[in-house]
């Protein structure tokens, strides 16, 4: 019991602990929303932040309303799982407005995105090489952007 005669120092060491302990679990309170936890490890109110923001996709529904020939075009091609603004981007604006005219993608660059040559894709996905493939041609030239197994050239 001779190691333990000045024993203090271990009460002052265990009753900061506490008081530590419990400015944390004081001051998490504060910090952490009310919400936290209620579905898991996430915020519960980030849904209704999130749908309190103004939308700025309209869906394909809204691009077919008045382009449904290309949207026909599409949905007969290997595009048909491709939604109209995972390429062109949101058009919630364009939808509404159809005198705000959207960006036309780079399709030297947006095409590659999905499908430049990568052994991280599957084998059976399309991929190529642009650089070698396209020489600098936009992919336009040859493929038809909307059905690309269809040359440019039938679709003028």
């Amino acid at each position: 019991m001779s190691q333990f005669k000045d024993y203090k120092h271990l009460f002052r060491f265990a009753a900061l602990f506490v008081a530590g302990f419990l400015i944390f679990w004081i001051s998490r309170g504060w910090v952490v929303p009310k919400s936290f936890g209620k579905y898991g490890h996430y915020r519960a109110d980030a849904m209704t932040d999130v749908g309190s923001k103004p939308l700025h996709y309209a869906g394909q529904d809204a691009c077919g309303t008045c382009h449904a020939d290309v949207l026909a075009t599409k949905m007969g091609g290997k595009h048909a799982g491709v939604h109209c603004e995972a390429c062109h981007g949101p058009l919630q604006a364009h939808a509404d407005d159809p005198s705000v005219t959207p960006v036309l993608p780079e399709t030297a660059q947006l095409c590659g995105r999905c499908h430049e040559a990568s052994a991280a894709r599957p084998k059976w996905f399309p991929q190529v090489a642009t650089a070698d493939h396209a020489n600098g041609v936009p992919c336009e030239t040859c493929h038809q952007p909307h059905s690309p197994a269809i040359a440019a050239e039938a679709t003028k």
